[in-house]
């Protein structure tokens, strides 16, 4: 499947203007890609970004952000799956432990910053940090058994700002509340879209790393088994679609 990564190394040349931001280290980050099953065709909850964003602006992306903090002295329930927990300490120093964890609950509250939705069962967490409010508040604690590590992709080199994103998807039906839409002209998101997964990857308004890794998971759902973990990288003036075993 390298025709994904030459892909993304075309339209990385036509519509990408890199700059001059070269010493810029990737910050860790984690993303949501919520899926609902219930329809004949699997669709996708995305949200469109604000136009003053200075990054993906009026794009179309999935929940997600940097980790914070307080991702890492938030209470929790249930496990990620060993696969995943193996394959999120690919490339990561062994005396950061705890990342997988970390990563998994950075998608869960950027997720419910972002969407309003919390993923969990109830059960008031037994340490919450002030970023993670609204599930004490809703007396939920937030699931890692419902989350699956999907794909990784680092921003190439020159962007004023780059991530080295890890993406997990999770089903609908594991949220536990919903808080109502908090999208709008002053939010993170003006507004929310749950889209079927061949109409997300036919919009002008994804970005095509989005589109990439919804190749990918289209593939996955199809699958049977645990297939590897996608890794896009850019190395030598070019996208590399690498393997997580």
């Amino acid at each position: 499947m390298n025709e994904l990564a030459d892909t993304l190394t075309r339209v990385e040349r036509i519509e990408d203007s890199p700059g001059q931001h070269r010493k810029i280290r990737p910050r860790d980050a984690a993303t949501l890609i919520l899926v609902d099953r219930s329809k004949s065709e699997p669709h996708v909850l995305v949200g469109r970004r604000h136009a003053r964003h200075a990054f993906m602006a009026n794009k179309f992306v999935f929940p997600g952000g940097r980790i914070d903090r307080s991702d890492g002295r938030m209470a929790c329930i249930g496990k990620l799956d060993k696969d995943s927990e193996r394959r999120l300490r690919f490339g990561v120093p062994k005396k950061y432990t705890g990342k997988p964890r970390m990563l998994a609950l950075t998608a869960l509250r950027e997720t419910f910053e972002e969407t309003g939705l919390l993923i969990g069962k109830r059960g008031a967490p037994a340490a919450c940090p002030p970023e993670w409010q609204p599930y004490a508040n809703s007396g939920i604690t937030p699931d890692l058994s419902a989350l699956t590590f999907v794909a990784r992709a680092i921003t190439p080199p020159g962007r004023s700002r780059r991530f080295d994103t890890r993406f997990f998807i999770a089903d609908r039906g594991h949220v536990a509340l919903d808080l109502g839409d908090p999208s709008g002209p002053d939010a993170e998101f003006v507004e929310l879209k749950w889209l079927s997964i061949s109409a997300a990857k036919e919009s002008p308004d994804m970005p095509t790393i989005s589109k990439t890794v919804l190749i990918e998971i289209d593939r996955r759902l199809e699958a049977r088994g645990n297939p590897p973990v996608p890794y896009y990288v850019f190395r030598r003036g070019r996208f590399h679609r690498l393997e997580i075993d």
